[in-house]
């Protein structure tokens, strides 16, 4: 009985004595049982490539490490400085706050003075008259010019004597009337307007 076991070539199938670290009919090299390898420089070239790949490795993460920008830390010195700063400018405001801005007064209206009467004046045909002689039953058309054109009062027209003479409107704003002979005589013809006045003295006749 062999102590010393065979094993089988795994190329060539052969047995040959376990001392042996090559086949001796192939050469081939016995890694363990029933293993083989045609060369140790295919060993040695797959250890080079695990050592250049842990090279490439601790390299990465050397630059990494040393990548880390030096101002870093003056960068965060200048953020907490300007911090303190805005603090500082909201502890100053809250102590001296701006004034409070002084509204501005809305300006009056300034009132608008009436317009006042200058003048009035009675007229026949637009021309004017302060006396006219009229007969009995014969109608006068007159009317009442005032100044300034086209101011808004009340008018106001009276007879002296109505058994002379009547006096009738003959529009809203009384501007015009027809003075209309009623008995022979004299009375006067009255036109207030505002804080004015005019007269004209009216004689009727057969």
């Amino acid at each position: 009985m062999a102590i010393v076991n065979e094993i089988k070539c795994a190329r060539c199938d052969r047995k040959y004595s376990g001392v042996r670290s090559r086949c001796p009919y192939c050469g081939a090299r016995r890694i363990g049982r029933g293993k083989y390898s045609e060369d140790s420089e295919n060993s040695k070239g797959k250890m080079l490539i695990s050592v250049l790949i842990l090279a490439v490795f601790l390299v990465a993460a050397g630059i990494l490490l040393f990548s880390t920008p030096p101002d870093a830390d003056a960068i965060d010195n200048d953020t907490s400085i300007s911090s303190d700063e805005e603090e500082e400018e909201d502890a100053l405001l809250s102590l001296n706050p701006e004034p409070t801005p002084t509204p501005t007064p809305t300006p009056e209206p300034v009132p608008i003075a009436p317009l006042e009467v200058v003048s009035v004046t009675i007229t026949y045909d637009g021309n004017p008259r302060t006396e006219f002689t009229a007969k009995i039953g014969e109608v006068v058309p007159l009317r009442v010019r005032v100044e300034p054109p086209g101011i808004e009062v009340d008018i106001d027209w009276s007879s002296s004597d109505e058994e002379v003479f009547d006096v009738v409107p003959v529009d809203i704003g009384r501007v015009g009337v027809n003075v209309t002979g009623k008995g022979e005589g004299t009375a006067t013809l009255t036109v207030v307007v505002g804080n004015m006045e005019a007269t004209c003295t009216v004689r009727v006749t057969r």
